[in-house]
């Protein structure tokens, strides 16, 4: 008898997730909750919010759901996984107290701190004045966040004192973030190159992914404001394998040994955003989950059962695991509505996704998309991860870009250099 799966959330990272556990031999059901119209053609999809945390524990008792894979962080910071494990159910997720690393920023920082794992000088405040004493002190460029979250937009480079005054103002004072901005972090600028490297963790053993690399500016050559992201790719050349190595000895295992010795053993996927510049690697942020949508191309190349994975962190049982990667590239390109990631229209009809879907190699992957009687809606603001494979980044970059212009709907809008630094760390390689 095969397994039940429970999968919890309705974005891009969840359809690539439901798109790689259809995939195993060892499960016979998906349900999703409230997933998408791209996830439906996978999984039942069930009317629960991610955040309805009784509802979704109810509904993974009645069905005798044998593993739940929570997708995005908020149902982990609220505390979702810790129900599921009362219940004797396995869950790939972190506890609500392991949860913080993301869930707070002050946490985050302070742990890494105490542990002298390598990340941005940085003092964090409740008072906007005691923050602005300190930003003037410091000097531009700054960087404030704010400390809880906000959907991958409240982190916010500043390159003079008065955007940075701003910045401050936007968070404490008009509380564009709400209660995520209670207490702010305001830290050193770092220079370099980011890099995305996750790792399966089971409380103490880690396993890590290829390194990707993700597009957070909404326009190309990296440009206006961050969005949740834009676009990546897999594997990311500036992550090299004496980098990875480097980043899981000086920050991903002391952080897990920080969490396990503080009496929060982290299960689940542990992403660390990190500044590489020439040899110094530095901590960024950490995540709580996947990234989205670094997990659609990193799953589009990963050739091993994902099931056994995901189990082996919720039980604690990873060590001798190994993951079997295509040497392809992989990289996605997100289409999102007109205004983001201000205001934006819902409910446009998306022209173009069966055609689309003909193309080898190509994964068109749900976002913020509704079924509308026949049709396939806008539904949110980054709609569409449109993921390729391609000998190299440049070859994938080309067929991404290939399925994305058979795709329309009104003032749809995409970056069109997604992949850019590693197409030209590619073309210098080829002299």
């Amino acid at each position: 008898m095969g397994m039940q799966v429970l999968l919890v959330g309705g974005g891009g990272r969840e359809h690539a997730l439901a798109w790689k556990i259809a995939q195993s031999p060892q499960v016979t059901k998906i349900w999703c909750a409230p997933g998408n119209p791209g996830i439906a053609t996978l999984a039942e999809c069930v009317p629960i919010q991610a955040e309805a945390l009784d509802e979704l524990v109810n509904f993974a008792v009645a069905k005798a759901i044998e593993l739940v894979v929570i997708g995005p962080e908020a149902p982990l910071t609220l505390g979702l996984a810790d129900l599921l494990r009362a219940r004797g159910i396995a869950v790939f997720g972190p506890s609500k107290a392991a949860a913080q690393l993301e869930g707070s920023k002050a946490f985050m920082k302070d742990l890494l701190a105490r542990h002298a794992i390598p990340t941005a000088a940085y003092q964090t405040f409740r008072a906007p004045e005691a923050a602005w004493q300190y930003i003037q002190e410091q000097g531009a460029p700054i960087v404030v966040k704010t400390s809880g979250l906000a959907a991958g937009k409240g982190a916010i480079v500043c390159a003079t004192l008065d955007e940075a005054r701003d910045a401050l103002d936007r968070i404490m004072i008009q509380r564009e973030f709400g209660a995520a901005g209670d207490e702010v972090v305001v830290e050193e600028f770092l220079r370099g190159e980011e890099a995305s490297l996750l790792a399966f963790v089971d409380g103490e053993r880690i396993l890590p992914l290829a390194g990707a690399q993700d597009h957070k500016a909404i326009w190309d050559g990296d440009q206006g404001p961050n969005t949740g992201g834009m676009g990546a790719y897999s594997p990311a050349p500036a992550l090299t394998d004496a980098l990875v190595a480097r980043a899981v000895d000086e920050i991903i295992r002391p952080t897990v040994r920080a969490m396990a010795e503080e009496g929060h053993p982290y299960r689940g996927i542990l992403y660390a955003g990190l500044m590489i510049d020439g040899n110094t690697l530095k901590t960024l942020e950490y995540n709580v989950r996947f990234g989205d949508p670094e997990c659609q191309p990193l799953l589009m190349r990963m050739r091993s059962d994902i099931v056994p994975l995901l189990l082996a962190c919720a039980t604690g049982s990873l060590e001798n695991m190994a993951i079997d990667w295509d040497p392809r590239s992989a990289l996605c390109v997100v289409m999102a509505a007109k205004g983001y990631p201000g205001s934006y229209p819902k409910g446009d009809p998306i022209h173009g996704l069966s055609q689309a879907a003909q193309l080898a190699d190509t994964v068109v992957f749900h976002a913020g998309t509704r079924q509308a009687a026949d049709q396939v809606v806008t539904a949110g603001g980054r709609v569409l991860g449109v993921t390729a494979l391609g000998h190299g980044v440049a070859e994938a970059q080309r067929r991404a870009y290939e399925a994305v212009r058979l795709i329309d709907w009104d003032g749809v809008q995409f970056r069109r250099d997604i992949g850019y630094r590693a197409v030209a760390r590619e073309q210098q390689a080829q002299g």
